[in-house]
């Protein structure tokens, strides 16, 4: 009876329960030998004593969500890649301070369960998880008829990770000389939909069906590109050179990220002429007519994370990457300065 009076309040459980049936194969797909239990608990379990091997183990932890990229998968009707933007959200500012990332949670809220909906959008996560080698111990679905349209819906995410105290990367261990390496973005990511979509359905009035020959795709196509997930590149990274720091570069752009883990008696200049963006960056300037400093203040510009690592060790860094599939160059150098970054000179066909 109850569950008769919650669905007419517009919650229908038993869409949930299929959800998590239609969800479970995908999900033990990123299982972990130190997961312990299996879906539907209350709790996701991890057996902590694999922390045992570390010296002094620091536990890192990051959250996050999508932005308005939802609103691009929902009016595509796909919900299969959305997952890796929340998973390389979360997992890879982790990263970056050298740690392993071990398990995650999701939670989605929707206005109405569609179990096949739902069951795809973990599937995303599943699979970016175990390309990022994290498990996926668990997660939320909440119905919220009234607050959410039935086709809406918004994801958000958190992991755990581990990084021994005398690994741990950063600011502190940045010094002059360091090179930076960049490491190509796959796209917009996850970040300045907000501008990307006032330029393209506001100011220009563009469906997301549209051909755009210097995208070689469509419009929607093109929006919903999936994050470039960094964590085992990364992680390899940090392995096999002396890399003092790295930058997720996300919302704010390139040089206000990598400015994050630069010291107050340093600086670092990049060169622009070190790479070409990927053909959306230089759509969304020209055809939306958005200046150059607005587009670096609110997109990645094509490099979705830097490493700052000692001359020494570049070949090797760059090598490393190329191994996991990471396409990477210098950019740019580390100076005496007073914790800015500056970009110089222009991409080149800008």
């Amino acid at each position: 009876m109850a569950d008769n009076a919650y669905a007419r309040a517009g919650v229908d459980i038993e869409a949930a329960d299929r959800a998590v049936d239609l969800m479970k194969e995908w999900v033990a797909k990123s299982r972990r030998p130190e997961v312990l239990g299996g879906l539907g608990g209350f709790a996701g379990l991890f057996d902590a004593s694999a922390l045992k091997k570390y010296e002094r183990p620091l536990l890192a932890t990051s959250t996050d969500g999508v932005g308005t990229k939802v609103d691009i998968a929902r009016k595509m009707d796909k919900h299969d890649t959305i997952g890796f933007d929340l998973v390389g959200m979360v997992v890879d500012d982790l990263v970056v301070c050298g740690a392993e990332p071990l398990f995650m949670t999701d939670y989605i809220a929707t206005g109405k369960v569609v179990p096949e909906r739902i069951a795809a959008i973990v599937k995303g996560i599943a699979e970016a998880c175990t390309e990022a080698g994290c498990a996926l111990v668990g997660g939320e679905t909440a119905e919220h008829p009234g607050l959410l349209a039935p086709d809406e819906y918004d994801v958000a995410g958190a992991t755990t990770g581990v990084v021994d105290a005398h690994r741990l990367l950063g600011a502190e261990k940045v010094e002059q000389g360091d090179i930076v390496i960049a490491m190509k973005a796959s796209g917009l990511h996850s970040n300045g939909y907000s501008l990307a979509r006032h330029v393209f359905f506001t100011e220009l009035g563009w469906e997301l069906d549209r051909r755009v020959d210097e995208l070689g795709s469509t419009l929607g196509e093109e929006l919903l590109v999936p994050t470039k997930i960094y964590a085992k590149a990364c992680l390899a990274l940090a392995d096999a050179t002396g890399t003092h720091a790295m930058a997720h570069i996300t919302g704010g752009g390139l040089a206000n990220n990598l400015a994050r883990v630069m010291p107050a008696h340093l600086s670092a200049t990049l060169d622009r002429a070190s790479w070409t963006p990927q053909p959306i960056f230089d759509v969304v300037r020209t055809a939306g007519g958005v200046d150059q400093a607005s587009l670096e203040a609110t997109l990645n510009c094509g490099v979705g994370m830097v490493s700052l690592t000692p001359a020494a060790d570049v070949d090797a860094a760059i090598a490393t990457l190329a191994e996991h599939g990471v396409e990477a160059w210098v950019a740019g150098e580390v100076v005496a300065g007073d914790g800015s970054v500056t970009l110089v000179g222009q991409h080149p066909g800008w």
